[in-house]
């Protein structure tokens, strides 16, 4: 069975609640949140019954909760200096994010492993270790998930040598995963067209029962410019063809596949009338048709909506 969903929204006033109706909005079975704006780390009170109103509607359509994803905002920063105030901030933070995954019922946190800095590479790895050793030594059945990086600026985490030593180097490895970016890898140099050998040489290095989610985004950039810009699926320079590939491939069938495409403006240049594509890229994708008029078809859709 596909596992496929998106980024969708996660309100004070509906929570996971409207997290569960937007999925299935889409025709999703799984979908991945931020539980506040992915730009900050304001967090409103996890709202219980909400919660069992959610959990309820999953069983009730088919979404399969242990599978469902929550992302880290992007402001943390962990391979920020050790013992400066932003990095203890992030760690207080992230502790405090696993126990909100724990009250929702979410077993899987992404994260961004970070920038080094000032510093050197090594340096930046050795203070995420630092930071995930603080944050994992919990009771909480919640595992965090390392997202393969771009390798914008400074960036760690963008190649698989740097994934294996935050890995080797973490005390608690059981419950430390991975989160696969097929922008990400594109722009970090990894060709997609190969992407059932990188599994093979991940599963060399660290084991392919760590990759616990994919993010399937299509990129606007060449490979290797390490800029980290996502396009919509099978309309960037990844392509239709070797994004199915890699969503469909068997070596990773049971884990989530995640859209974090862009919004389609009401034409190239919008910024303001913005409509969420997802609902057409997972039937474009459980079709495994291209569809040239994507974009149209999702403005006319919402025009109408």
């Amino acid at each position: 069975m596909l596992i496929i969903g998106s980024h969708v929204s996660f309100s004070s006033n509906n929570q996971l609640l409207g997290s569960v109706k937007e999925a299935l909005s889409y025709g999703a079975n799984t979908f991945m949140i931020y539980t506040g704006a992915p730009q900050n780390t304001l967090r409103s009170p996890i709202n219980e019954e909400l919660t069992k109103e959610a959990i309820e509607l999953m069983k009730e359509s088919g979404i399969l909760m242990d599978l469902i994803i929550c992302h880290a905002p992007y402001i943390v920063n962990l391979a920020n200096h050790v013992g400066s105030d932003k990095h203890e901030f992030s760690v207080q933070f992230l502790t405090e994010e696993v126990r909100r995954c724990s009250l929702l019922g979410i077993k899987y946190l992404v994260l961004h492993p970070g920038s080094s800095v000032n510093m050197t590479k090594e340096e930046g790895l050795n203070n995420v270790v630092s930071g995930l050793n603080k944050i994992l030594d919990n009771n909480y059945d919640v595992m965090i998930l390392l997202e393969s990086m771009a390798g914008k600026g400074n960036e760690v985490g963008s190649n698989l040598s740097e994934l294996k030593y935050l890995y080797d180097n973490v005390k608690y490895q059981n419950k430390l995963g991975f989160c696969l970016d097929t922008c990400h890898l594109n722009d970090s140099g990894h060709d997609i067209t190969s992407f059932d050998q990188y599994l093979d040489l991940f599963d060399q290095e660290i084991g392919l029962d760590k990759i616990k989610c994919l993010h399937v985004n299509d990129s606007k950039n060449e490979i290797g410019d390490r800029k980290d810009r996502h396009d919509n699926f099978g309309f960037g320079t990844i392509g239709f063809d070797n994004l199915i590939s890699a969503v469909y491939n068997e070596k990773i069938k049971n884990i989530p596949k995640i859209l974090e495409t862009p919004y389609i403006g009401e034409d190239d240049e919008d910024k303001l009338r913005i409509y969420p594509p997802y609902k057409f890229e997972i039937e474009m994708i459980k079709e495994k048709e291209f569809d040239p008029n994507l974009k149209e078809k999702i403005r006319n859709y919402y025009r109408k909506s």
